[in-house]
């Protein structure tokens, strides 16, 4: 089968390598579609702190919002898998140790993550072998597009929750890219007062074309109480400042990484009052998600800005826009087109 497989930092191939074979407990996927992130932009450019940490290396496949549908299962595996919708979830926990006893294989030491962690090679291919326990089911409302969109959802649902925000509340959400908008998505439907800053007009006209008319950048945002604050960027400084512009007994959620260590005043937090969350994984927010997608209570695909083939990759992950992109911050694969 074709995949593109990251050799160095900036170096790339779409290769011809061996079709997965799906081993005990595990399935193989047919991929429809594929989301690149934020993480894939940093193992392209070698700044990625698990290559770093020894939990990655190259060559490496990359890959890990994707939506497709199961071709074939491994020993121990259901039959009734086979011609079924799927996303998978990202982190794959050991699933003996007491985290993964208790529900949090997300953050299990041990974990592999798919096209991220532990040599586990990613959805940019045409096929996919991934743990059968691992998969959730789409149905038929939620369409290849939306179920490469589920795992950024997931992420988002959960910080959107984590603000606690309702209706008659305020809450700001710091970058205007894919999580940040995502989560504003998730907040709205809440019933809350959404508000993003951005650095950039291009990203705000966006913001503001999906419903979003508060959307502001630093210099103009309005002297306003923010029940919640949201940090979606990699910027070393916005966590501070969410912590400034938050309401005392309100809730600062991060979800964003920056590139070094970012620092907050934990005095603040305490003579604020604040409750600070961090939210890392999308796992707890899967099947949720689906159901939101499913139901109309969101709808993301405006995001997708294209939808390109695997021999397209390697530019996008360079910083280049496909030719005829739309708007949106989030660029789809189709690894079954020329």
């Amino acid at each position: 089968m074709r995949a593109f497989v990251l050799t160095a930092p900036g170096a790339f191939a779409v290769q011809e390598v061996p079709a997965p074979v799906a081993a005990p407990g595990e399935v193989v996927v047919d991929v429809e579609r594929v989301g690149v992130c934020g993480t894939d932009l940093e193992f392209f450019t070698g700044a990625m702190t698990y290559l770093h940490q020894g939990h990655a290396g190259y060559p490496m496949r990359l890959g890990h919002e994707w939506a497709g549908r199961v071709r074939a299962v491994g020993a121990g595996v259901e039959p009734g898998w086979v011609g079924r919708r799927v996303m998978g979830d990202t982190m794959l926990g050991c699933g003996v140790c007491r985290r993964c006893r208790r529900g949090l294989q997300h953050v299990c030491e041990k974990r592999e993550e798919v096209g991220i962690r532990g040599g586990r090679a990613g959805a940019l291919a045409e096929q996919l072998a991934v743990p059968a326990v691992s998969l959730h089911v789409l149905p038929d409302s939620v369409d290849p597009v939306l179920g490469a969109l589920v795992e950024p959802g997931g992420n988002a649902l959960r910080a959107a929750q984590a603000t606690g925000a309702g209706p008659g509340d305020r809450v700001l959400v710091l970058g205007p890219g894919t999580i940040g908008l995502l989560v504003a998505l998730f907040v709205r439907a809440a019933g809350a007062e959404v508000h993003l800053m951005g650095a950039t007009e291009g990203s705000l006209a966006f913001a503001r074309s999906l419903g979003f008319p508060h959307a502001w950048r630093e210099d103009t945002l309005p002297d306003l109480p923010f029940d919640a604050v949201v940090d979606a960027t990699n910027a070393v400084r916005l966590p501070a400042l969410a912590q400034e512009l938050v309401e005392p007994g309100g809730r600062l959620v991060y979800i964003g990484l920056a590139g070094e260590p970012s620092r907050i005043d934990t005095r603040a937090l305490v003579l604020k009052d604040v409750t600070a969350v961090g939210v890392l994984s999308a796992s707890p927010g899967l099947d949720a998600t689906i159901r939101a997608y499913a139901e109309r209570v969101v709808d993301p695909r405006p995001l997708v800005a294209a939808t390109v083939a695997l021999d397209a990759i390697g530019p996008v992950l360079a910083g280049e826009r496909p030719p005829g992109a739309g708007p949106g911050p989030k660029i789809h694969v189709d690894p079954g087109s020329a």
